[in-house]
């Protein structure tokens, strides 16, 4: 088989386990459960708890809550393909798929291109909610997809680290317990939530660094401005980085589980 027949014969795979997924997701709904509500109840908690205390109102504070908890809907809803493939691994499922002539990547990817549904569906939900509560973008609907589009690439790319964690743990609660540790840090030491200028130094100093803050400052930029900048090619540099490390990772992790 040349190369050009083994990329073919590896996508046509690619699609059946991501058809296989969404399947999985949609006859499941408790698979998908939380990113409808999850977002729903960040974006009401954050905008009426915290919008009068760090911007003096709700709809001050919604320019600066949307691209925040737009990305934190997203990671939360990434957490999830951790827990989903070792439901899979567990039930025996993976088993199976190592008996057919596939690639090694091709289960791996199926299941992370299909969870690309939920991260879409917990991002619109935070962007619908908002709208509700009063947001009103300043920029054209092709510029809020893009906002979305990089939101959802850094989801994705963070679905990698998500996988390698359910890969190596053995039990559904510690991956659970370890993936919210990993949103909470990403989330809320960036400036997700409330500006850089208001923390100690010493903190802005992990905020700067840490690649979430590019990502929201980019959707900031390209929701108030409408212009792609340098944080947003950061943000994008940020979740190829990722993706080069962790899937690597994950196929290792992969290819040695019994």
């Amino acid at each position: 088989m040349n190369i050009e027949t083994s990329n073919t014969h590896n996508l046509k795979n690619m699609v059946t386990m991501t058809h296989r997924n969404l399947l999985k997701t949609l006859h499941n709904p408790d698979n998908f459960g939380d990113v409808i509500m999850e977002p729903v109840i960040f974006t009401l908690l954050f905008g009426f708890l915290f919008g009068g205390a760090i911007a003096g109102s709700v709809q001050s504070y919604l320019p600066i809550l949307v691209p925040g908890i737009l990305l934190q809907s997203i990671l939360n809803a990434a957490s999830g393909s951790g827990q989903q493939l070792r439901e899979d691994i567990n039930n025996g499922v993976f088993d199976r798929f190592k008996t057919l002539p596939i690639a090694p990547i091709v289960p791996l990817a199926g299941q992370l291109i299909g969870d690309i549904f939920r991260l879409l569906l917990a991002g619109s939900m935070a962007l619908v909610t908002a709208f509700l509560m009063g947001w009103r973008p300043v920029v054209g609907l092709p510029m809020v997809a893009a906002a979305l589009g990089l939101a959802l690439f850094i989801g994705w790319a963070t679905s990698w680290i998500f996988a390698l964690v359910g890969l190596v743990a053995k039990n559904a609660e510690m991956i659970g317990s370890l993936s919210m540790m990993i949103i909470l840090v990403l989330t809320f030491l960036s400036n997700a939530f409330v500006p850089t200028k208001t923390l100690p130094r010493f903190i802005q100093t992990i905020v700067n660094l840490n690649p979430v803050s590019y990502t929201v400052t980019a959707i900031r930029s390209i929701l108030q401005t409408g212009t792609w900048d340098l944080h947003a090619t950061v943000a994008l540099l940020c979740g190829l980085l990722i993706i080069s490390i962790f899937m690597p990772l994950s196929l290792l992790a992969y290819q040695k589980q019994n």
